[in-house]
């Protein structure tokens, strides 16, 4: 096998971007489900929040497998039937009578589903096609693309569930999450990049990682990501709501999150080519404490400060995204990314379990979601604390094939 392709790297870059659009538009608007769901049948918030966890401990376990194939195999393929996982998902969550069928479809298939279509199979691909001093910059681009999404599937999420109801709401999703299976077709990293010398089997760049220390910091500090967003993402709606909004300003406040991280997504891609990643990391997990500290306990909670805190939050979203991936690249090399990058996701998503349903349980047990705030707060110590010591150079592996 050759390193020539017909398939160039744009093209790579915009079927990948436009996945992570569609993929992370529909999931980022899961939390406008919560509430009319809830309503209607019945359920406290836990059995919703809970479908919610389990579909991103799913989605962390099934990552680092999944990047596997998409690394050996190409990443079209593991895009291709995530993307029929997440449709089959979208359906029956849309006929889910019982608890139990809504942590199948919602919780089970759409995390299996968005294990194949997010991040890391998507970055794997791109980094492959880049030269090494573009690779932060087009991981950027893409989650930047990603975060568009988010911002225009949530207004159009909204109107689907006012107009129609929720359940119809999600059949039309599903239809448009069809379109990732298309969109597959050019992301072949088989025709993309060579391989080196320097390469080694699947079981021994794990072990390599592993044992890792600035890896398992790395992984560690996403942890709290995972915490954060999944938290905000599913609750915050219902918390607006239970201060006397409308429905209407969670939607605002979610989408101003995904308008804004467009422009974060970009700057850490652009700055995580000048500056080291880890202290960006570090900065991004302080900011988000001081944002939450200043929203949840310390202003007056009123749909400007509601607006004023998804503009900031934006900024802060998934801009943790590239930079921990072009961690990931720069330590360990891209042939095996999408698997390493996926280990550091399952802890991503362990914490996004654990923030998404405590959110529901503590809710259900205090009528209040104080305590999870304050958490949120204390996790972004932690995490900037992680990343200052990670030190963001090849292994000896890397460095030694690279100075012979």
């Amino acid at each position: 096998m050759t390193g020539k392709t017909t398939i160039s790297p744009t093209t790579v870059l915009v079927c990948g971007a436009l996945i992570l659009s569609i993929s992370l538009g529909i999931r980022h608007g899961f939390g406008l489900f919560l509430q009319p769901m809830s309503v209607d049948l019945g359920w406290g918030r836990e059995v919703f929040s809970f479908a919610i966890a389990i579909q991103n401990l799913i989605w962390g376990i099934a990552q680092p497998f999944t990047g596997s194939i998409a690394d050996r195999f190409g990443a079209g393929r593991a895009i291709m039937v995530g993307a029929v996982l997440y449709v089959a998902g979208l359906v029956l969550m849309a006929y889910s009578g019982s608890p139990g069928m809504l942590t199948l479809s919602a919780g089970f298939l759409i995390g299996f589903g968005l294990s194949g279509t997010t991040f890391s199979i998507v970055f794997g691909a791109v980094s492959r096609a880049l030269p090494p001093e573009k690779r932060s910059l087009g991981m950027g681009i893409a989650g930047a693309v990603g975060s568009a999404g988010q911002f225009i599937m949530l207004p159009g999420s909204m109107a689907l569930i006012s107009g129609f109801g929720w359940a119809i709401a999600l059949v039309a999703i599903a239809a448009i999450a069809a379109l990732m299976v298309p969109l597959a077709a050019p992301l072949s990293e088989k025709a993309v990049v060579a391989r080196q010398p320097t390469d080694i089997p699947v079981r021994a760049a794990f072990g390599e990682a592993y044992r890792h220390g600035g890896f398992r910091l790395l992984s560690f500090g996403y942890f709290v990501c995972g915490f954060q967003v999944v938290f905000i993402g599913l609750h915050l709606p219902a918390f607006l709501v239970d201060r006397g909004m409308s429905p209407e300003t969670g939607m605002i406040v979610l989408a101003l999150v995904g308008l804004f991280n467009i422009a974060g997504s970009l700057l850490a891609g652009y700055l995580g080519g000048r500056f080291p990643k880890p202290w960006l990391l570090a900065g991004i997990y302080a900011a988000r404490g001081v944002v939450i500290a200043l929203f949840a306990f310390l202003v007056p909670i009123t749909s400007a400060s509601a607006y004023i805190f998804g503009i900031t939050m934006g900024f802060l979203w998934l801009s943790t995204v590239p930079l921990t991936n072009g961690v990931v690249a720069t330590v360990f090399g891209v042939r095996n990314m999408a698997m390493i990058g996926g280990v550091a996701f399952l802890f991503h998503q362990i914490g996004a379990f654990v923030g998404g349903w405590l959110g529901g349980y503590l809710f259900d047990s205090t009528g209040s979601y104080d305590v999870v705030w304050a958490i949120c707060i204390g996790l972004s110590v932690v995490a900037t604390l992680l990343n200052l010591p990670i030190k963001e150079r090849p292994i000896a592996r890397l460095s030694e094939a690279a100075s012979t």
